[in-house]
């Protein structure tokens, strides 16, 4: 076994994207799950055994996506993989506000998005590598905002808070199996993403802490994606990593 298996999530863009790209360098498979293919990934050459495979689906209906994936995940070549990955990083883009002023459909598809698919996803992997003897991990991208409220945001913390404690479940479940997997829900701090650009252009009214995110911008707090994947990367590969289900990129190595 010599090489690595990932499977990222909203690799179109923005974490996902650095993700994707971090992998490939380093040679992996990747698995890559957005609406539509990344611009520029696909056209790209790639050291070493790298290999990029990019599905066009809709995780607002992942049902269908978790079955082909899991499906996918039983055609390949176990023993080819020192490891295999989920990285759970899509999330639901939704203008800030209360709730009540989010359509049905906002609210239905930034949970679906958000939590749903990841566990569906997650069901699928763990199924789909039960019996492989490789190391095997689920990452799940979270947020301070899962373990605390803020006014404007209620779909979003509810699905980081979803995952959060879906995590804690999930590996206690797989700490009592053979080469059970290792759950992590991580926060991966604050990054210069398209959501950060979403929030500081919202509209202040009905959103108190619009100045907040101005303020992180201006005064250089965001980490840019890529170095955002750098750390991500790095916890993953801790010999810790699972220790704590529910963690903080900052977080010290135990």
């Amino acid at each position: 076994m010599s090489r690595a298996l990932a499977i990222v999530t909203g690799h179109s863009r923005g974490l996902g994207s650095a993700l994707a790209e971090a992998l490939l360098q380093r040679g992996d498979r990747v698995l890559g799950l957005s609406r539509r293919a990344h611009a520029q990934l696909g056209t790209r050459e790639w050291p070493h055994d790298a290999q990029l495979e990019e599905w066009a689906t809709d995780l607002s209906d992942a049902a269908p996506v978790a079955e082909r994936l899991e499906h996918w995940l039983a055609g390949l070549d176990a023993a080819a993989f020192e490891s295999a990955t989920l990285i759970n990083n899509a999330a639901m883009l939704t203008p800030p506000g209360p709730l009540d002023r989010r359509s049905a459909r906002e609210i239905a598809d930034g949970v679906r998005v958000g939590l749903e698919a990841p566990l569906l996803l997650a069901a699928a992997f763990l199924r789909a590598t039960r019996d492989w003897r490789g190391r095997r991990r689920v990452l799940n991208i979270s947020s301070g905002l899962g373990r605390r409220g803020m006014a404007a945001q209620a779909i979003y913390c509810a699905v980081k808070a979803g995952l959060d404690n879906a995590s804690r479940a999930m590996a206690l479940d797989e700490a009592s199996r053979p080469n059970g997997a290792r759950i992590v829900s991580l926060a991966p701090g604050v990054i210069d993403t398209d959501m950060q650009s979403q929030l500081r252009s919202a509209a202040p009214e009905g959103f108190p802490d619009h100045g907040v995110f101005i303020g992180m911008k201006t005064s250089g707090q965001l980490v840019s994606p890529a170095d955002a994947a750098e750390r991500v990367l790095a916890y993953l590969a801790r010999d810790d990593f699972g220790a704590n289900p529910v963690a903080d990129i900052r977080d010290p190595a135990r």
